[in-house]
């Protein structure tokens, strides 16, 4: 038999189970919630001195209440914060657990606090700052719960009926400000235990996007998702499937505890990644000068002339190599532009989190400055063209676009921030930047088969585009992927890009192409 015990997350208790519990015991498995001193701990206990540790015996104290007779085995779940108790205590007894299960959440990593994993970025710099980290100044403190308008800030609420957030929002409690303060400590016996990631697409995470994330190589953490131990599920909803679709969740967490699940392909068995394949065009072989992180590719002309700044997506790992300035796609944007007449510019910047935003936005500033002031380049004729999560760059030139700025583009872009960023409240929000755009021309190439979780930014996008009167020219490539340009080099995909490049010369003032 399996028995599940099931940790909730920041502001929630024990209640917020009853009908996923209800439907694993019809399954004949057991089901255990755990009371989180509190939230919904022991009556008359209260947040004082309430640390990360304090869950973790919490959470400690219902696995060894779980007998060990016959076959019995236990499966622990942690949903949002509750993952880091889950994982504290499994660490503790890696013998009684026979997996683990991460249900829409990171993944905490030893001498790390649950803060950092706390979605709102504003919200974790002003706590980061606060005295204590446990038991000390920090720990008698709270953080108040969410309105009921409110809980998208903490999570996406796609499919959770009015009635539902109604009851969340009346027995929310206020979270123990020391949980997440104090660091999670680790002595490794974890990693013997098997996992399951259970990701919600409509909070902003997908298989495809983890498998992508590994593709890059370098962090340890990725490489050790591809490890046969761990399985992965999608469920089509918000960041409460407990609410929004209790029976699929637990259906998906019976599969789970039978060892079922997509596996990820390790980097060096997937083939080669989808950013190192050659780009789709026979380019030409053109000058290039490189300043710093930038990169400039030059056509044969002796007069100053227009230039493209091609901005790559991310996060990227820090480690990952080569890096973006040298990957097939974008150099090969760079070398059709230089050879069409125009200056091609590459860049890396240091998105490598989505807590980076702010500094690589600054890069890209710089970036652009450092090939205005080259004699080679026009200054007054420049294009801007965002790839993928730097999609999200393009909100700072939309929002006052320079006299300089001719035109901007974006390709399979992420142009409103995906629910589980943090970056809800932040600048970095296209489609609410997009009302300053003016007269820009924008040049929007945007993929039939993208990430659901993605497309959805680019429909917001266009919609809020057209409630302005934005001038946004979309370039569809129905059958093409994210990163079509390497992942599917068809007639269909070749044509895209022509019709793009094209489009973005001509708005920079360069009209003899080929």
């Amino acid at each position: 038999m399996t028995a599940f015990i099931l940790v909730s997350g920041m502001f929630t208790g024990t209640h917020v189970w009853q009908d996923t519990a209800a439907r694993l015991t019809a399954e004949g498995a057991e089901a255990h919630t755990v009371a989180l001193t509190g939230l919904d701990g022991p009556r008359g206990a209260t947040a004082s001195g309430t640390d990360l540790e304090t869950h973790i015996a919490d959470v400690l104290a219902v696995v060894d209440s779980v007998g060990t007779a016959g076959d019995r085995k236990i499966v622990l779940v942690g949903h949002d914060y509750g993952i880091h108790p889950a994982l504290g205590a499994a660490d503790r007894r890696a013998e009684r657990i026979d997996r683990i299960v991460h249900l829409d959440s990171g993944m905490p990593r030893d001498g790390v606090p649950a803060l950092a994993a706390v979605p709102d970025q504003s919200l974790r710099e002003r706590l980061a700052g606060r005295p204590g980290t446990g038991r000390g100044a920090g720990a008698d403190a709270v953080l108040a719960p969410p309105a009921r308008d409110e809980w998208r800030i903490w999570g996406s609420t796609a499919g959770v009926p009015d009635a539902a957030l109604d009851r969340l929002t009346a027995l929310a409690a206020p979270h123990p400000l020391g949980t997440l303060l104090q660091p999670l400590r680790l002595t490794g016996a974890v990693t013997t235990v098997p996992t399951t990631g259970v990701l919600c697409t409509g909070n902003g995470a997908s298989i495809e996007m983890v498998q992508m994330l590994v593709g890059f190589g370098g962090d340890p953490a990725l490489r050790a998702l591809t490890d046969p131990r761990v399985t992965f599920f999608e469920l089509p909803t918000g960041h409460w499937p407990m609410l929004s679709c209790p029976a699929e969740l637990a259906d998906v967490l019976l599969l789970a505890a039978a060892g079922e699940g997509h596996r990820l392909k390790p980097a060096d068995e997937a083939g080669q990644p989808a950013h190192l394949r050659p780009f789709l065009l026979d380019v030409p072989e053109v000058p290039r000068r490189r300043h710093r992180n930038v990169d400039l590719y030059l056509p044969d002309a002796e007069e100053p002339r227009p230039a493209v700044v091609f901005v790559h997506g991310g996060p990227v790992p820090a480690d990952a190599r080569p890096t973006p300035r040298d990957w097939p796609a974008l150099t090969g944007y760079a070398r059709y532009a230089a050879g069409s007449g125009a200056v091609g510019v590459v860049l890396d910047h240091r998105l490598h989190d989505l807590g980076d935003y702010e500094r690589a936005a600054a890069d890209v500033a710089a970036a652009v400055e450092l090939a205005r002031a080259d004699p080679r380049v026009d200054a007054d004729r420049i294009a801007l063209w965002f790839f993928s999560g730097g999609g999200l760059f393009t909100a700072d030139w939309l929002a006052a676009p320079p006299r300089w700025l001719r035109c901007l583009a974006a390709t399979y872009p992420v142009l409103a921030p995906l629910p589980n960023w943090g970056l809800s409240g932040s600048r970095f929000h296209p489609a609410r930047a997009v009302a300053g755009a003016g007269a820009l021309p924008v040049v929007l190439t945007r993929v039939g088969l993208e990430m659901p979780e993605i497309a959805a930014t680019v429909e917001e996008f266009l919609a809020a585009a057209e409630d302005c009167g934005a001038d946004v020219e979309v370039v569809d490539v129905p059958h093409g992927h994210h990163s079509f340009e390497t992942v599917d080099p068809t007639d269909e995909s070749r044509e895209a890009v022509h019709r793009a490049m094209r489009a973005v010369l001509d708005h920079v003032g360069r009209r003899d192409l080929p």
